[in-house]
């Protein structure tokens, strides 16, 4: 089993332990001291607490030192790597959302600030996390040798640079996407107000994207999206594709599939992530043969999602799961015949390559970079334009219909992924850029980590 471990709980606030600061491990000769900035780094909601979990984990396997700063909900790190919190107003959090704060929680003017961006409807974590990770740094200059931002992009990450920090951000994908397609599925001019005043972070962070000195993106569509939809200088970003953990995420040949299940993963409620559509195709499915859904993911009771089931009546053959752990998700995976990715768009697609590390067949949209991460339609997964229900039930149907499909696209599905999505290949290419940096060497522009062999097992790098 790998060692994790949640950071000791120690001081309270209104009944919310804010964790101790753990100490990384020191570097190996010739290692580096990244300090790691995540805004939010809840690895069971959104790609960034897992990318930030993994990718520490196989920095401080090659060697380097690296702590996490982070803010609420708390990541969970594997052993070695450090943990300092930056605790905003946590405004958002279960059970009690856009909450009003008890005075005794305001201590500074960016509490204040960040309180009062809530209340005029925007989003201001992004902003006030960057505020309080560079004063944190301010004190700590001689600690590490660079700062690596995970997309929160805040008017801060400009003052540490100021400070003098080496500072390179991973920019995983345009959230002018993101509120686009909000917005096209808005369905009043309120709602669209609403909408825009809560993509308002985005101003600041197209501002600041633009400013930064080095990009770490995660595909080649992110990167040409970035540039397009940001006007982010192309020479100014390199491509280094996220991964997987193939320890975890494998084949469980003991697990037999139940008949007719189709299993999605979605880290929100949201119109990107095609969940509506998925649930029509699935209802036109229900008409020719059994099957049943399971969702990893909490869609709002309230939400899009919640009404599009019951509109379509299909309760009874819908399951949500969360809060499970990355060991149980892949079994989830096992027990499926087929995974699907229904996203309008998408940077780049833990839950494609997980599916096909399981060597469950996947059936995928064109939405973003998803062709460019799941490879050729009819060889490792099946393909489909985003946002028809139609064209999806069909392919859906097609691979639950076919076992010598569903065993072709499956092991297909695996062999890619070992021999492009690992998160050492991820850690090298970004120890890579890292060094680069450093060195004053400059961007290779697009330069993709090449495919790599699948890396030994190491001792102790078991299933979570």
């Amino acid at each position: 089993m790998r060692k994790q471990r949640r950071a000791v709980q120690s001081v309270t606030s209104v009944g919310h332990p804010v964790p101790e600061r753990v100490a990384p491990a020191p570097p190996a000769p010739g290692g580096l001291r990244i300090a790691f900035l995540v805004y939010r780094g809840n690895p069971h909601c959104g790609g960034q607490g897992v990318y930030t979990r993994h990718l520490t984990r196989e920095l401080v396997a090659l060697g380097h030192s690296v702590e996490v700063l982070a803010g609420q909900p708390w990541p969970v790190l594997d052993a070695g790597v450090g943990f300092t919190p930056v605790p905003s107003l946590d405004l958002y959090r279960e059970p009690d959302p856009f909450r009003i704060p008890r005075i005794s929680e305001f201590t500074s003017w960016t509490d204040v600030a960040e309180f009062a961006v809530m209340c005029t409807a925007g989003f201001p974590e992004p902003w006030t996390f960057s505020l309080r990770a560079r004063a944190l740094l301010a004190a700590r200059r001689g600690e590490f040798d660079l700062v690596h931002d995970n997309q929160c992009l805040g008017t801060g990450m400009l003052g540490m640079i100021d400070d003098g920090w080496p500072l390179l951000t991973t920019l995983h994908h345009p959230i002018t996407v993101d509120r686009d397609l909000a917005l096209e599925h808005t369905a009043n001019p309120w709602q669209a107000w609403t909408t825009r005043r809560w993509f308002g972070f985005l101003r600041m962070q197209v501002r600041v994207a633009r400013a930064l000195p080095r990009i770490v993106t995660v595909s080649e569509s992110s990167r040409r999206d970035i540039a397009a939809q940001m006007h982010v200088d192309p020479a100014r970003m390199t491509v280094v594709p996220v991964g997987v953990d193939h320890t975890v995420f494998r084949p469980r040949p003991e697990v037999v599939p139940v008949p007719g299940r189709i299993m999605v993963t979605s880290s929100s409620d949201v119109p990107m992530k095609g969940l509506v559509p998925l649930l029509e195709a699935v209802a036109k499915l229900r008409a020719e043969r059994d099957v049943e859904l399971v969702v990893i993911g909490n869609p709002r009771p309230d939400g899009r999602v919640a009404r599009a089931i019951e509109r379509l009546g299909l309760a009874p053959i819908v399951r949500c799961v969360t809060g499970i752990t990355d060991d149980e998700l892949a079994l989830e995976y096992a027990r499926s015949e087929v995974a699907v990715v229904p996203s309008l768009y998408e940077g780049f697609s833990l839950p494609a390559i997980e599916a096909m590390a399981c060597q469950v067949a996947l059936v995928a949209t064109t939405g973003g970079a998803l062709p460019e991460v799941v490879g050729t339609h009819d060889e490792t997964a099946l393909l489909v334009p985003p946002n028809d229900p139609g064209t999806l039930a069909a392919a859906i149907g097609r691979v639950l219909g076919d076992p010598v499909l569903r065993a072709r696209l499956g092991a297909a599905g695996r062999g890619r992924v070992l021999g492009r999505f690992t998160w050492e290949v991820t850690a090298r290419g970004t120890a890579a850029e890292y060094r680069a940096m450093l060195e004053g060497r400059p961007v290779f522009p697009g330069a993709a980590v090449p495919p790599a062999p699948v890396a030994p097992h190491r001792k102790g790098a078991a299933a979570c």
